[in-house]
């Protein structure tokens, strides 16, 4: 196996871990394989040239997935029992647009909610005659299955206070009410679009006046162009968070997220706080570039949350960044800080499933580089830095590779432990506590002290999550 094929994931991710006859070690539970672990699809991209990527939770066993395409001129629906399943089902078209007047136009990032019962699909659409002339627009199946072209039709457009463009509308329910969060350019300010909410009647109809939440004021929000806009909601941990895209849809596209506690009124501005810096942008090591307009989905355990979002594979566009079509649908897991805020750490690269390691006498804590050095860091935010993945080599060793530095593996010399351009081979051996302990030479173990990683005869054990 050359060097290429461990770098792009070829042989990643299975659980080499060692069960010697009669050792002490051997675990008293069976061991889960990393894949298990990490419990999201490593498949990447999972869908190449969707961008505005919106994944349903499952409906009857049944993961729903829509986006916009290249041509913007059409709706999509695909499903599977599976995320990764999405990856080659099949596709339905359930709309396209008219040749001329209404809708004839760019036909934009659609989202798929099941509401009381029936299916919505909220998407924006442009005029024959004015492809930017942008509005919301709400079809409706009363049908269990969205890829049933027959079951939908047009309710209409969704009117909102003023007339503008407005888009990236998505809905969700909290404390028995209906909400929508949507983008849209306001009069009098001079900005591309802000974030509203308002209350909803129905699918279609607003209950309530709306109430802009967020507009682009930080520097990374109007590189480009001045936007706030494909805002994605997730309920967790007493709060109410909305991730939302900014600046232009080149690589300077990133998220950033507004956080509202649960029990505070929603559509009072004053509920939300703008958290000062974007929470996942660009990555020049892993070759993701313009990571954004996402949504939230959940594994197939039902507790996994999962980010979907697009990114393209490379940095420089020839002429207009919106009609370069290789914005491409991905998946990452979302992990959670102690204190409750989403971690996302930066679009990983290709490869296999991805671990994080706390030593058994510091479970809060992880093994973490800094620069090419390791320690061990109490719930550290910056999750890229704790992420490994475990490559496995002809010989049944392994490798452990940094995801940010992806070029990168863990060497060991002597006692001390770093990160290198060749790795060295390790052996990981069930432990009796469930986790592994990480063998580097015979007789010689990964081992945690005070904050550090060294080297020594006694093992630590890891437990990898």
């Amino acid at each position: 196996m050359n060097r290429r094929t461990l770098l792009t994931g070829g042989a990643v991710g299975a659980l080499a871990v060692v069960l010697p006859v009669g050792a002490e070690g051997a675990p008293l539970v069976k061991a889960r394989t990393d894949a298990e672990i990490y419990g999201v699809p490593t498949v990447d991209p999972l869908i190449s040239q969707r961008a505005d990527p919106w994944i349903t939770r499952p409906v009857n066993g049944t993961y729903y997935f829509t986006g916009s395409v290249p041509e913007y001129d059409r709706l999509v629906v695909r499903g599977a029992s599976s995320i990764e399943g999405l990856a080659t089902a099949e596709e339905s078209v359930i709309w396209r647009r008219p040749t001329s007047g209404r809708m004839g136009g760019h036909i934009w990032a659609p989202e798929l909610h099941r509401i009381g019962g029936k299916w919505y699909i909220y998407f924006a659409a442009g005029d024959a005659g004015d492809v930017f002339r942008i509005r919301t627009y709400v079809m409706e199946s009363a049908l269990d299955d969205p890829r049933d072209p027959a079951g939908w039709t047009l309710k209409g457009q969704l009117i909102t206070e003023w007339d503008g463009f407005t888009l990236d509308a998505t809905s969700f329910t909290h404390r028995g009410r209906q909400y929508l969060v949507w983008a849209q350019s306001e009069p009098e300010i001079a900005v591309n679009t802000s974030l509203y909410i308002a209350e909803m009647a129905n699918p279609w109809t607003f209950r309530s006046k709306p109430t802009r939440i967020a507009t682009p004021t930080k520097s990374w929000e109007i590189i480009g162009f001045k936007v706030n806009e494909g805002p994605a909601v997730l309920i967790r941990n007493g709060k109410v968070f909305i991730t939302y895209s900014a600046s232009a849809t080149d690589a300077n596209y990133c998220m950033g997220l507004l956080t509202a506690p649960a029990g505070a009124d929603l559509l009072q501005r004053a509920s939300w706080t703008k958290s000062p810096d974007p929470i996942f942008v660009s990555n020049e090591a892993t070759s993701r570039f313009g990571p954004g307009h996402n949504s939230f989905t959940v594994a197939e355990d039902g507790k996994t949350d999962v980010l979907v979002y697009h990114a393209r594979d490379y940095k420089q566009i020839t002429g207009d960044p919106l009609y370069d079509p290789n914005r491409h649908t991905r998946v990452q897991k979302v992990y959670w800080h102690e204190d409750g805020t989403p971690l996302l750490g930066i679009p990983v690269g290709s490869g296999g499933p991805i671990v994080r390691l706390s030593p058994s006498d510091r479970p809060r804590s992880f093994v973490k580089h800094v620069g090419d050095a390791f320690q061990v860091a109490h719930a550290p935010r910056e999750l890229e830095l704790t992420q490994f993945r475990f490559v496995k080599a002809a010989d049944g060793t392994e490798t452990v590779q940094s995801v940010d530095q992806p070029t990168k593996f863990l060497v060991v010399s002597g006692a001390t432990v770093s990160l290198g351009t060749t790795g060295t081979p390790v052996t990981r051996i069930a432990a009796r506590g469930g986790g592994v302990h990480i063998r580097v030479a015979p007789g010689q173990f990964l081992h945690h002290r005070n904050g550090q990683l060294t080297v020594a005869a006694k093992a630590t054990e890891f437990k990898l999550s």
